[in-house]
């Protein structure tokens, strides 16, 4: 799996191990010798990376870096390593998220297996992302009357309900309909239903 790595540590001689052993499995790497540094070129979220953080480094620790990063809405999942593991860290990380936490020294095959979870989980969050980018579009391309019939729609009213509701009549509202599902590029009203609850449009319903 091709993907960016980000290794922070302020050990040089470890970073520099990392690296080569990361880049001779094909992934490109990026390394940081502090968290701010990190932070200065905070990297964009865009194509699939993952974060080796070491626990105790100078400044700015790996769970204060795990924590800012969350404020600023990193999608980047984060594997920790660290020479000193203690169980405190480890649950406290875990439970903000952290994908892994791996002791140094670390073998090949467990960080390599580490890093291709965190990238599988990266590639995922980025799918579903994209995914409700281009439904927010689609959805935004609708007229004002479209986007009322779609509001109908979606909560289960047939056409009938759907004029009588609007004042209309059940051909305009099928010509509107048909309109929705063309700028949603759905085939079916389950798809545009699913479109809708991605979006949260429908989260009003259940109180």
């Amino acid at each position: 799996m091709h993907g960016i790595v980000h290794v922070v540590d302020d050990d040089t001689s470890f970073r520099t191990a990392i690296e080569r052993r990361l880049r001779k499995a094909g992934y490109q790497v990026l390394t940081y010798p502090s968290a701010q540094q990190l932070l200065d070129r905070l990297p964009g979220g865009n194509e699939p990376g993952c974060i080796l953080l070491d626990v105790w480094i100078p400044g700015l620790s790996g769970p204060e870096l795990q924590e800012r990063l969350g404020q600023l809405g990193s999608t980047l999942p984060i594997v920790f390593l660290t020479g000193h593991a203690d169980i405190q860290t480890t649950v406290k990380t875990i439970k903000a998220g952290a994908e892994d936490f791996l002791t140094k020294p670390v073998s090949s095959e467990h960080l390599l297996n580490a890093v291709e979870r965190a990238l599988s989980h990266h590639e995922v969050v980025l799918s579903r992302r994209h995914q409700m980018d281009t439904a927010r579009s689609q959805i935004a391309k609708l007229t004002p009357r479209e986007r009322q019939v779609f509001d109908l729609i979606v909560r289960g009213k047939i056409n009938k309900q759907i004029a009588h509701e609007l004042g209309t009549t059940e051909r305009t509202v099928k010509a509107h309909r048909q309109q929705v599902m063309e700028k949603a590029r759905v085939q079916s009203l389950a798809e545009l239903v699913s479109i809708a609850e991605r979006l949260g449009l429908l989260a009003d319903d259940r109180g």
